[in-house]
């Protein structure tokens, strides 16, 4: 059986729990190791069962042998799903509370009856997903070289005149020729005072001389993604943005002096953003200093201010400080590192 759903069955023991009913992508993902689309997973130590539909059953079928029983739908999910739970004998089954929309968790427990009980869980799976094993860690790296290469490649094709949404058409086909599936999000192509918005849309303006450019990629490899930011200046860079982006810089730096096992989240995202409330550009910062990346793009651990999560080796996260002074320009700076036995490395750092 695969191992990482054998180690599941403990948990669920752990827990008191007969089973659990897995609907977010990414967990069912993690579990088989197998893509998930439009699909259920029960997991119990009775039997596993994966509830899909006719688009997806025959290709299933190789990728989870000896694994879980395939169960077609063909008509209410809901109602085959609860009958698999009845036909094993199940008491205590739970659910993701944060993914089952209440509509589908009142119809499974109605349909359940009220001899079993329908029980939320809470991040049961993401807890397991935080430690990256070899084989996600080398499509992690993948992910991140097509991304650092196709940085690098638009460096020479960013010029004055150019609109954000060529910029971004041309990372997107460079990332999809050098074998990523896709981009992990939208592309941000941010320039002049858009980049001061840190989620932009890329839109039709044209970059002017002597602005910045900020870019904001990540691709998805295998399922595993990458998240990186970096900006370019284009001609001369004016006094401001250069100490802006010396302050992000060393934001970072010092972020990146705490990171080592046993130290708590929050810890590092206080030395981060400390240094940039230092400067006096505290309220020009109002996103987490980071979060984990691996089959999501933003997963925990989150490197945040209230988070208490103590890092262990194997955690893959970004550092991404950032000002945003609006009607001006933006600066965010975004690494991904990955905590050691004895500190971190960035991933990234050969990015630019």
């Amino acid at each position: 059986m695969n191992p990482r759903i054998k180690n599941f069955h403990l948990i669920l023991e752990r827990h008191g729990l007969d089973g659990l009913i897995v609907c977010l992508p990414a967990n069912i993902s993690y579990l088989t190791e197998y893509a998930s689309r439009d699909s259920y997973l029960l997991v119990s130590k009775k039997q596993n069962v994966y509830f899909t539909d006719s688009r997806y059953i025959e290709e299933a079928k190789p990728e989870l042998k000896g694994m879980a029983r395939l169960q077609k739908v063909n008509g209410s999910s809901f109602k085959i799903i609860a009958d698999s739970c009845l036909k094993l004998g199940l008491k205590r089954i739970g659910f993701e509370e944060r993914y089952l929309p209440y509509a589908e968790y009142k119809k499974i427990e109605s349909l359940l009856g009220k001899k079993t009980q329908f029980i939320p869980t809470h991040s049961l799976i993401e807890e397991l997903r935080q430690i990256k094993d070899p084989k996600e860690l080398l499509r992690i790296r993948k992910a991140i070289r097509i991304t650092v290469d196709a940085l690098k490649f638009i460096k020479n094709f960013i010029s004055p005149g150019k609109k954000e949404i060529e910029i971004g058409g041309e990372l997107e086909r460079f990332i999809r020729y050098h074998g990523a599936g896709s981009g992990a999000f939208n592309i941000i192509v941010a320039s002049g005072p858009n980049s001061s918005f840190p989620h932009h849309i890329s839109s039709q303006r044209k970059i002017e001389k002597n602005e910045s450019v900020l870019i904001d990629i990540g691709v998805d490899y295998h399922g595993y993604k990458s998240d990186l930011t970096r900006v370019f200046f284009l001609g001369k860079i004016n006094v401001l943005n250069l100490k802006i982006y010396d302050i992000v810089r060393r934001a970072q730096e010092k972020a990146l002096e705490k990171i080592r096992p046993g130290i708590k989240t929050g810890e590092i995202d206080k030395a981060g953003r400390g240094y940039i409330c230092q400067k006096g550009f505290g309220g020009y910062f109002g996103h987490n200093l980071g979060h984990g990346v691996g089959l999501e793009v933003h997963e925990t651990p989150r490197i945040s201010e209230k988070s208490h999560t103590v890092l262990e080796p194997g955690m893959v996260f970004t550092l991404e400080p950032g000002i945003y002074l609006p009607n001006k320009f933006g600066v965010r700076i975004e690494d991904m590192v990955l905590v050691t036995q004895k500190g971190c490395e960035v991933l990234t750092r050969e990015g630019g």
